[in-house]
């Protein structure tokens, strides 16, 4: 069944998400995963979830990441999980996993 990846980002609401991506990993098409989550940011919001930043930024440069209840941030390099990963996941799981 074709979906829109907001639309199954969205099923997740209200709780926290994490979406990564890496520049030179077009397959997996960064702008469009931003795109999704900044879509989907809108159920949050209808959920009482005001602290989304990606509803108000626009993509963020490398390692630049964003944080709230919807987080993303784009590395440099190619399809893999790297240890910059590994510490953006670690830290948003210090901040919502109780």
């Amino acid at each position: 069944m074709p979906v829109d990846a907001h639309c199954l980002i969205s099923l997740l609401a209200p709780r926290p998400v994490y979406v990564a991506s890496a520049e030179d990993d077009l397959w997996s098409d960064p702008v469009g995963e931003f795109t999704g989550l900044k879509e989907a940011s809108v159920v949050w919001e209808l959920a009482g979830k005001t602290d989304n930043e990606p509803v108000y930024q626009k993509m963020p440069r490398t390692c630049m990441p964003l944080s709230g209840t919807l987080s993303y941030h784009v590395r440099s390099g190619g399809h893999d999980i790297t240890s910059y990963d590994w510490q953006q996941f670690l830290t948003f799981a210090d901040k919502f996993v109780k």
